[in-house]
């Protein structure tokens, strides 16, 4: 990476004015457009503070470590990383979760599956499952704003799991659900267990799609949370077929899908025959996101 601003080169001091104006010049020396805003965006996710939080406090003093946390982050981003690998965190909700290259960053789609699932789980759900649970975003949240018996969360990467894991421990003292972290693919880990409610953002880009995915998340993203092989369906078909062991009567089952293929998910679980009340939702762009079903 070049030098971008004498001020990181020699003086690793300065107000967050200081800091926000290197931070810009560095990431234009590597040709990052709008580098100014994506500055801004590094301290505050650096900082885990509002994005306006910087101009507003342009006088206070950086610290040494703020000031080598947003050049570490300066110069993954200026190497094409996606800023919240970058910055190492991700906003989720109301959390803030830990995240690197080892699991996908959190999206704002999955935010809403996790708002849908909240409004249809009620007294009567004490145990629930989140299935490719990645970061923890999905299992997280949902101990953190409602009290369930036990929050199941299985992924099949070890390395996700300790990401995860991680997370957890840090949240710890604000939880109100127990977690509980299982290795092994899809719901294999959670033999025997009797569930209320099951979710999953499975994988769902075909093989044959991946050249069409952005850089930034064909490039740095773990494929192994991406792809599922044939239609890109093959992860969401085997839950479909194996759910209803571990669901109880009535037990949601509850998963973001391509937004090109949530009617085909709907159909695949209506031919089933082991489940009532599909629905469709839509995400927050008016897209066919999710699809919600009972078992019978």
């Amino acid at each position: 990476m070049s030098n971008g601003s004498p001020f990181f080169v020699k003086s690793p001091t300065g107000t967050i004015g200081d800091l926000l104006a290197g931070c810009t010049s560095m990431l234009e020396s590597e040709g990052v457009p709008d580098a100014e805003r994506e500055a801004r965006e590094i301290l505050a996710a650096v900082l885990d503070v509002p994005r306006f939080w910087a101009a507003a406090n342009s006088v206070a003093n950086a610290s040494p470590d703020v000031v080598r946390s947003v050049i570490r982050a300066a110069i993954f981003r200026g190497k094409g990383a996606p800023l919240a690998y970058a910055a190492g965190r991700a906003a989720f909700r109301h959390l803030t979760l830990e995240v690197d290259e080892r699991v996908l960053i959190p999206r704002v789609e999955t935010e809403v599956l996790v708002d849908r699932i909240l409004e249809r789980c009620g007294a009567d759900t004490r145990v629930i499952a989140d299935i490719g649970t990645g970061s923890g975003a999905i299992a997280l949240s949902l101990a953190f704003e409602r009290q369930f018996n036990r929050v199941y969360a299985t992924d099949i990467s070890l390395d996700a799991l300790s990401v995860a894991a991680a997370n957890a421990a840090s949240l710890a003292k604000v939880l109100k659900s127990v977690v509980e972290f299982c290795h092994g693919s899809l719901l294999a880990p959670l033999s025997g267990v009797r569930l209320d409610a099951i979710v999953c953002n499975p994988p769902y880009v075909s093989f044959a799609e991946l050249a069409d995915l952005p850089a930034d998340v064909r490039d740095w993203e773990p494929c192994i949370a991406l792809l599922s092989a044939s239609d890109g369906l093959a992860a969401t078909r085997e839950l479909v077929h194996s759910a209803p062991h571990s669901l109880r009567r009535g037990g949601l089952l509850a998963l973001e899908v391509d937004t090109r293929r949530a009617g085909s998910v709907a159909e695949m679980i209506s031919v089933d025959g082991r489940y009532d009340d599909v629905e469709v939702l839509l995400d927050l762009t008016g897209r066919e996101r999710f699809v919600f079903a009972r078992r019978s």
